[in-house]
């Protein structure tokens, strides 16, 4: 239990203003918005727009706006996050720091309750307390939030502000970015072997602070020996994968709440029936089958059903590199009739929200793109059988 609770990720509460008087200005910060919720976290709530004149200099009117977002991200890292977005986002700092124009402003205002000064960040933002355009649109969804210096609720310091400047809250309205998280409780990775199902688990476990849950046949101790005797061995191991898995399904998923509410496995125990299907004779795929469907009924069926397509030439390479020596002497063939075996339940489907992703060129563990490319996908994916 202490491991399991050293391992979680500490979830803070930041606040951040949101600024801009140049082009599409609603487009500005609803781009700003869904990239904070790609790179920051969940964004839990939206201020609504305020219109302000131009502040320090003479410029075009500025739209203001502030999120609450849910972060894994410690402040400095979090800064630093905030300026790589302004500038993808097509912001040119001047040197000299002077107010001006800008596409986009992106301010921490609060961070939990903490007060930090450092090289590089002063929060709460040093000047929040001086400006309409931030404590307004903060007011809106923290008023009661305590000024962790002025010890005051944020409403208060919005009533005792100085600042006379005229403000002026607008009808155009943002949309909040619903996150792998919130829109799903439990994602199955699936995927032929080598694929790297299980890679993609543990990178989404790690980036969503969910549990997870692995498939154990490195404890199977007839593994090694089915690859090199299968006629002998096929029945015995499919049998202990299909108790193993139902085992491990029904205690985590039975409890998957206790400490998170988000769960990604990196296999399904439908996989069990695809490679019976392939390893057993018919008679004792009828017996196995009878065991399975008793199991099946039973299992909570995943929110998505995720298949990573990987071509067979990758797959060996894949197979290859990992290294496990039994392994080793796996067949182009054999990986082929793995896939169609997964196709063909991939077509027999109409309770299970399925998502296929053909992964060959895509390089996920080395390419960040590549992994957001995989998560956007799942995050965009729109069930079909519904």
């Amino acid at each position: 239990m202490c491991s399991y609770l050293s391992a979680l990720k500490i979830q803070r509460i930041t606040y951040l203003s949101l600024g801009t008087n140049q082009g599409d200005k609603l487009k500005n910060l609803q781009d700003a918005i869904d990239l904070i919720a790609d790179e920051i976290g969940s964004v839990l709530s939206i201020a609504s727009i305020y219109e302000t004149s131009s502040w320090g200099f003479d410029g075009d009117n500025f739209y203001n706006t502030c999120v609450k977002v849910s972060t894994y991200l410690p402040p400095e890292e979090l800064i630093e996050k905030l300026l790589v977005i302004e500038k993808e986002l097509g912001r040119v700092r001047k040197e000299n720091n002077q107010y001006a124009d800008r596409l986009i402003d992106l301010d921490i205002l609060l961070f939990d309750d903490e007060i930090i000064f450092s090289k590089n960040l002063i929060v709460p933002h040093p000047r929040m307390l001086e400006r309409k355009f931030a404590l307004a649109p903060l007011a809106d969804i923290a008023n009661t939030v305590i000024h962790p210096i002025e010890k005051k609720q944020i409403g208060s310091c919005l009533q005792n502000c100085v600042d006379n400047s005229e403000i002026f809250k607008i009808e155009k309205q943002l949309v909040r970015p619903i996150s792998i998280a919130e829109k799903y409780n439990y994602i199955a990775i699936e995927g032929n072997i080598g694929a790297g199902k299980t890679t993609l688990a543990k990178m989404m476990s790690d980036e969503f602070n969910a549990k997870i849950v692995l498939e154990r046949f490195a404890d199977n101790p007839f593994l090694p020996k089915f690859y090199k005797d299968e006629e002998r061995y096929a029945f015995p191991l499919e049998m202990s994968f299909l108790a193993d898995r139902y085992q491990q399904l029904s205690d985590d998923l039975a409890q998957f709440d206790l400490f998170k509410n988000f769960i990604v496995s990196d296999y399904y125990i439908f996989k069990s029936l695809i490679f019976a299907q392939v390893t057993l004779h018919n008679d004792e795929y009828k017996l196995y089958r009878k065991m399975f469907d008793l199991m099946y009924k039973e299992i909570v069926k995943p929110d998505l059903y995720v298949y990573l397509y990987q071509n067979t030439e990758r797959l060996l390479q894949n197979i290859h590199k990992r290294g496990r020596a039994y392994e080793q002497n796996i067949e182009a063939t054999y990986l082929e009739k793995i896939h169609e075996g997964y196709i063909n339940f991939i077509k027999t489907q109409r309770d299970l929200n399925i998502l296929v992703i053909d992964v060959s060129e895509l390089d996920f563990v080395n390419n960040k793109n590549d992994y957001k490319t995989i998560l956007n996908k799942i995050k965009n994916h729109t069930n079909k059988s519904s």
